[in-house]
């Protein structure tokens, strides 16, 4: 516990230094999220509606990543609109997905911890199942949703004069590279939180069909696979929509201008 608190320090020691304002205001961003999600969790257990819980705490989770961790308006304002439509795609695919996949409960890999312990709580394991899913995508989308808004912001305030079509291509090659790190960074914290996994199934010499058909593993490749086409469906939505909404403040302010004159 005290080197947890130590790590928590420092964490928070680089932060402010690193990142001023916005790096204290991202780091209790951080704390706050991670507050929600035990507060997820109880609400579970006290046998909550699992759907009301999903759809009341997607905008305050995107809301306090995306809000506390970003000093423009526009962007964070953009950032949340994009994040929160693509989620919501993105849930009614996890709903079909799961449903289909049947790999919700517990894998033989838990027995051992769960002897002596009742395995039906009374709560559905499948909406568990996708209520993990989708909280765990919030994080990969609502990255992908700011760094294109800010990444395509910077460019018109140093370009005023870019057109709506111009700057939907700026926003592909954006995109382009923030696909390449965002898939990438997916995959190796894919990986790396399932490695002593695959070393118990290296070592017990599982079957290829075995692994492809065990829980644990088919749900991790699932939530994979939901962040990635998340990311993917963030880049052009995020795009369009500031284009959309830049344009849309021009045509006001030249408006405004000739009524002016």
């Amino acid at each position: 516990m005290s080197t947890l608190v130590v790590l928590i320090g420092v964490l928070a020691l680089l932060m402010a230094i690193v990142g001023g304002e916005t790096g204290i205001r991202s780091f209790f961003s951080v704390l706050i999220n991670t507050l929600l999600l035990i507060l997820v969790a109880i609400l579970i257990s006290w046998g909550i509606n699992i759907p009301i819980i999903i759809l009341i705490f997607i905008p305050l989770k995107l809301v306090t990543i995306i809000f506390l961790g970003t000093h423009d308006y526009v962007v964070a304002k953009n950032s949340f609109y994009a994040a929160f439509a693509v989620c919501l795609m993105v849930s009614v695919l996890i709903l079909f997905c799961q449903w289909c996949a049947q790999s919700a409960g517990l894998g033989p890999e838990s027995g051992e911890i769960l002897v002596g312990l009742s395995q039906m709580p009374g709560l559905s394991y499948p909406m568990i199942a996708v209520a993990v899913a989708i909280f765990s995508c919030l994080g990969a989308i609502a990255e992908a949703a700011v760094a294109m808004s800010s990444g395509l912001l910077e460019i018109k305030k140093h370009h005023t004069s870019i057109t709506r079509q111009e700057l939907e291509a700026s926003g592909t090659a954006i995109g382009n590279d923030v696909l390449g790190t965002s898939m990438n960074t997916i995959l190796f914290g894919m990986f790396g939180s399932f490695l002593s996994l695959f070393l118990w199934y290296f070592r017990l010499g599982y079957t290829f069909g075995e692994v492809v058909n065990e829980k644990l593993f088919v749900n991790e490749a699932l939530i994979i696979l939901y962040s990635l086409i998340g990311v993917l469906l963030t880049v052009p939505f995020s795009t369009f929509l500031l284009a959309r909404g830049i344009g849309k403040h021009e045509v006001k302010n030249e408006n405004r201008e000739n009524n002016v004159n």
